[in-house]
């Protein structure tokens, strides 16, 4: 395995890397996650039935904001100009996945933008949801977020 530097660190602490140096281009990242939820809860959602509102409609707009603000979330990352954000859902039987794609012309990529979209996105439909996931000691036994992964990185 290749010994990789930690380019964030220096003798003094912290740094955001330079990246001034480096071209633009066309760069798009794609994340994936999903939130486990019951049954029930699934079909309230895809028969418009919470209370709250649309729990998907919510969750792409909380994304796309997630997207936008990234670098004021993460200390290290770079403030980027984003030229395009889609939020899409795949819903299953007792799972939800949400699919984030960010795009931007720039001197670094967009993965912490996408990963951050998409687990904002499914904090969402946590947050719209969680009355009827609550157990009656209003615990949460099945709900549960995971497999938050980039699952695709382009420089063109």
């Amino acid at each position: 395995m290749e010994n990789k530097e930690f380019t964030h660190l220096t003798e003094n602490g912290v740094q955001m890397v330079e990246v001034g140096e480096k071209i633009d281009q066309k760069r798009i990242a794609t994340a994936i996650g999903s939130i486990k939820l019951q049954e029930k809860t699934i079909k309230m959602i895809n028969n418009h039935d919470i209370k709250k509102g649309n729990v998907l409609t919510t969750a792409q707009i909380a994304a796309i904001n997630s997207v936008k603000n990234t670098s004021n979330i993460i200390p290290l990352c770079h403030s980027l100009q984003i030229t395009g954000i889609t939020v899409d859902f795949k819903i299953k039987k007792d799972e939800i996945n949400s699919i984030v794609t960010v795009k931007t012309i720039g001197q670094t990529g967009v993965e912490m933008e996408a990963i951050t979209g998409v687990s904002v996105a499914l904090l969402t439909i946590w947050d719209m949801v969680k009355a009827i996931e609550k157990d009656n000691e209003g615990q949460y036994p099945n709900t549960m977020i995971s497999n938050i992964k980039v699952i695709k990185k382009e420089k063109i």
